[in-house]
């Protein structure tokens, strides 16, 4: 069962400008949600004049609005926005950004996570672990995304003991859950990427704005969505519930077919789809979908 839905910010900056994005976060918050995730290379959108633009927007509404009990996820470590998984996972780095993220976010500040780690140097890793340790004793949460080699991680934190956030991909076309096994039943679990980059049932609904065609990648996705409707077109004969009629209603009842992912990261890049999911989350809760969460796995 998916507990909480985290507000996500990649786009922000990009395809969903600073308005868009302040009232996002303030029906967010009306609704009572209080999780939202962000990273210092947000967008990715390979233009350097928007590094940390997403950031930058998050700061200036918790500050508008005297927030003090948001919970922000922070992801550190990258250095650029052009798509690259460089960056700096040094103690000492980790230590500056999160001493910058306390003065930038005060107490909203829940979560520092590493953003892209495709290291396999175990005595460099150990390094990020001891910041780690001081982050955990500042009273922050710690968590990881993008990890290459979670074993090493996982044999490592034999020593400290963290409970992890991990945030990784889940969708129908692709899952890390099963490269995280080291960590299952360990860790805190976020799903992100439901929507696959963006795929729509319909396809004339994609526009100018989309992230699937933002993003660059190719709509090779016919066939799935074919099968995809034959599903949902016998599932929806069970009319004792809302009808599932677009791809994040699938994201969602797929994530939920793992016991681990009771958290996901959704992403709407407006008002109205943020109503739409969070309608959608309610009727998860109040009606039986098990038949086409069977069917989806």
């Amino acid at each position: 069962m998916i507990k909480d839905l985290f507000l996500g910010t990649a786009q922000w900056g990009w395809t969903t400008d600073r308005q868009v994005a302040f009232q996002l976060l303030d029906t967010f918050y009306k609704d009572g949600f209080r999780s939202v995730d962000c990273a210092t290379n947000y967008p990715i959108n390979a233009n350097p004049a928007d590094f940390r633009a997403a950031e930058t927007i998050l700061a200036e509404w918790l500050n508008a609005h005297a927030i003090q009990d948001m919970k922000v996820m922070m992801k550190i470590g990258s250095l650029t926005n052009n798509r690259s998984p460089e960056c700096n996972l040094g103690k000492s780095f980790m230590l500056m950004s999160m001493e910058q993220y306390k003065n930038c976010l005060h107490e909203n500040l829940d979560c520092l996570m590493l953003h892209w780690d495709n290291r396999e140097d175990e005595a460099e890793m150990a390094e990020t672990m001891e910041a780690f340790k001081v982050i955990r004793s500042e009273g922050l949460e710690v968590g990881l995304s993008g990890i290459k080699h979670p074993e090493i991680y996982a044999r490592l934190n034999e020593k400290y003991g963290f409970s992890f956030y991990i945030q990784l991909k889940h969708n129908l076309l692709h899952s890390d859950y099963l490269r995280y096994k080291p960590f299952h039943s360990q860790a805190r679990f976020i799903a992100y990427g439901l929507n696959a980059g963006g795929i729509k049932l319909d396809a004339s609904v994609y526009h100018s704005n989309s992230v699937l065609l933002a993003r660059g990648v190719p709509n090779s996705t016919e066939s799935v969505v074919h099968q995809l409707k034959e599903v949902l077109a016998q599932a929806n004969r069970n009319t004792g519930r809302p009808p599932i009629t677009e791809f994040f209603q699938v994201g969602l009842l797929y994530a939920s077919s793992v016991a681990e992912l009771e958290r996901v990261l959704v992403a709407p890049s407006t008002v109205e789809q943020w109503n739409k999911t969070l309608d959608f989350f309610h009727a998860m809760q109040q009606y039986d979908y098990r038949d086409l969460v069977t069917s989806l796995s």
